[in-house]
């Protein structure tokens, strides 16, 4: 009676075993086909070729009568595809704004350059100009700085500081002040020889 309790315990299938007895070490009793039909798979591929197939039918579309029936036209894909890969351009979620300006920058705050035709040289900061720029100068006089547009990035801020509250620094120096005008002359030949004009600094900057 133990040795038939203890057959009957084997015979019991539990829910995580397989259904497939193994006869050998990763080989079953039942072949793949044989498991699908025990399983039911079968039921379950059929109802997604039939979900195939109603979409499929979704997008046919009747248009006309035909030999007496009604004609089932497919809808057609676009004949057109791209030679190459075209990239779309990505969409910014933000608006550019102007740099905050570093807490150690304030009015007439002397700075160092870093970079530029003028790098190395001390340079007093005037204002923030819209574009986030710092508007700078040497004084001309003094060292041979101009007034000037320079990145708050390429600058570092020393701790001396000129009182500049007397100092009125004219609004026309702005981003548009600072802008090259555009060269109308240009005929787009390689051998033509056009006057270079040497880069004279404003007396309004010096």
């Amino acid at each position: 009676s133990s040795a038939l309790g203890s057959w009957r315990c084997i015979m019991t299938r539990n829910s995580q075993s397989s259904r497939n007895k193994p006869l050998a070490r990763s080989v079953g009793v039942y072949s793949r086909s044989a498991m699908i039909k025990k399983r039911g798979a079968w039921a379950k591929k059929a109802d997604q070729w039939k979900a195939v197939e109603k979409k499929q039918d979704s997008k046919a579309v009747v248009t006309k009568d035909f030999c007496g029936g009604k004609r089932t036209i497919a809808e057609k894909g676009s004949r057109f595809y791209p030679a190459e890969d075209i990239k779309k351009p990505v969409r910014r979620a933000f608006t550019p704004k102007a740099a905050r300006l570093r807490g150690s920058i304030t009015p007439g705050t002397v700075l160092v350059l870093l970079a530029g035709r003028f790098r190395g040289k001390r340079v007093v900061f005037l204002r923030q100009l819209a574009s986030g720029l710092l508007l700078v100068t040497g004084p001309f006089k003094v060292n041979g700085v101009p007034v000037r547009r320079v990145n708050q990035a390429y600058v570092i801020a020393t701790s001396t500081k000129v009182d500049i509250s007397k100092v009125e620094v004219p609004a026309k120096f702005d981003d548009a002040y600072f802008k090259a005008p555009k060269n109308k002359g240009k005929s787009g030949k390689f051998f033509d020889k056009e006057s270079k004009e040497a880069n004279v600094i404003s007396a309004e900057r010096v």
